[in-house]
């Protein structure tokens, strides 16, 4: 139990102090308790993602109080897209097929959506959170960390697979 000791007044030259333990019931519950990820549903939800025989083409990880869940899933980029709103922060893994009319390649990205109106504290979480969502979705070619809502464009992130691909045979037809 942590106890601190904290100066309330001054009196006369005289400093006074409180001494304040800080007991388990007086803290709020989501921050009693570390983060947990349910590993057996976001497996499930990162297996779809991989499977070429499904339409779903990326999936999301969501907070459930102080556990990471799977979150929405669709075909649809745009509805990945409305998903990353100003208050959530989440964590996506998405499908992209990338290359030229030669050679078709699937990759995939993991993002790390941190809207503008996400609380310090829960900001300062994310990087240690993530650990566990890594921990799950383990296959990856580009890894982003995006606040802004114009970086989710489907171009942008397309280009980042480009340039995480290496050589860019798409440079012989220009």
């Amino acid at each position: 139990m942590p106890c601190y000791w904290y100066s309330i007044t001054q009196e006369a030259g005289k400093l006074i102090y409180f001494f304040l333990c800080l007991l388990p019931a007086s803290i709020p519950e989501q921050h009693q308790m570390a983060t947990k990820i349910d590993k057996e549903a976001c497996r499930e939800a990162y297996n779809l993602v991989r499977d070429d025989a499904n339409g779903v083409s990326w999936v999301t990880f969501k907070y459930d109080g102080p556990t990471i869940v799977p979150g929405a899933q669709g075909a649809d980029y745009g509805d990945f897209r409305n998903a990353c709103t100003d208050d959530l922060r989440l964590y996506a893994y998405i499908r992209f097929t990338t290359g030229d009319a030669m050679s078709k390649r699937t990759k995939f990205v993991l993002i790390t959506w941190i809207g503008e109106n996400v609380g310090g504290l829960q900001r300062a979480k994310i990087g240690t959170d993530k650990s566990l969502v890594k921990d799950v979705v383990q296959n990856f070619a580009k890894e982003l960390v995006i606040t802004d809502p114009t970086e989710l464009d489907e171009e942008f992130i397309r280009n980042e697979l480009k340039k995480a691909g290496g050589a860019n045979y798409d440079a012989q037809n220009e």
